[in-house]
């Protein structure tokens, strides 16, 4: 709604702690004309993140991990996930450098073009947080497979290369089912054949 306006009538939070939950009490422009009536809804504020898919375009091999989530833990298969490297964004920082920096902890290789590929609400109903995703150029012959991550961090990430046909399997049988490398992958699928061209000519 281009003109739409949204009337806070009163914010809290409900609670503080590494994640903060606020309390709206609102009204919002209806299609129709006028407002709504007054409702409440909660946010959850978690700040923004960064998602990076390692490719090597000459290879045409991905870099890829695997790590416990919280979040799968009561859902059908196992809470370790199939991922990308993802951090969130601390104060002063740029999304391009968080991108990089994540990709040395989580790992352990080094990024050299960073393509963007979109940046989403990754769940709008509940909460502000944004991811801003890219596709980050990295040469597999470089990528030692491994556990890595930050123990003060309690991070325990394995880390692994693929091929892109079987990464794409992946996503089809359901293995790749979180959001970030779901939407990344699906644009490497529409984009691969221009950047193979465009590195191998290099």
């Amino acid at each position: 709604m281009k003109d739409g306006k949204v009337e806070i009538v009163k914010k809290w939070a409900t609670h503080e702690g590494f994640f903060r939950l606020d309390k709206y009490r609102l009204r919002h422009s209806l299609f129709g004309g006028g407002m709504s009536r007054e409702m409440s809804r909660e946010l959850f504020e978690r700040g923004h993140a960064v998602a990076m898919l390692p490719y090597d375009p000459v290879r045409d091999e991905l870099v890829l991990l695997e790590q416990f989530r919280i979040g799968a833990i009561h859902g059908p298969g196992s809470p370790w996930l199939t991922e990308i490297v993802a951090g969130m964004i601390g104060e002063g920082e740029s999304a391009a450098d968080v991108a990089r920096r994540e990709a040395m902890e989580e790992a352990g290789c080094e990024i050299g073009e960073l393509i963007p590929i979109s940046r989403y609400y990754v769940s709008p109903g509940g909460t502000s947080e944004t991811i801003e995703l890219y596709c980050g150029i990295v040469d597999v012959d470089r990528v030692t497979e491994g556990v890595y991550g930050l123990a003060e961090e309690n991070e325990d990430i394995r880390v692994f290369t693929v091929s892109f046909d079987e990464a794409v399997a992946w996503l089809d049988s359901g293995r790749i089912n979180s959001a970030a490398p779901i939407i990344a992958l699906q644009w490497l699928m529409m984009n691969r054949q221009p950047l193979r061209q465009q590195y191998q000519a290099q």
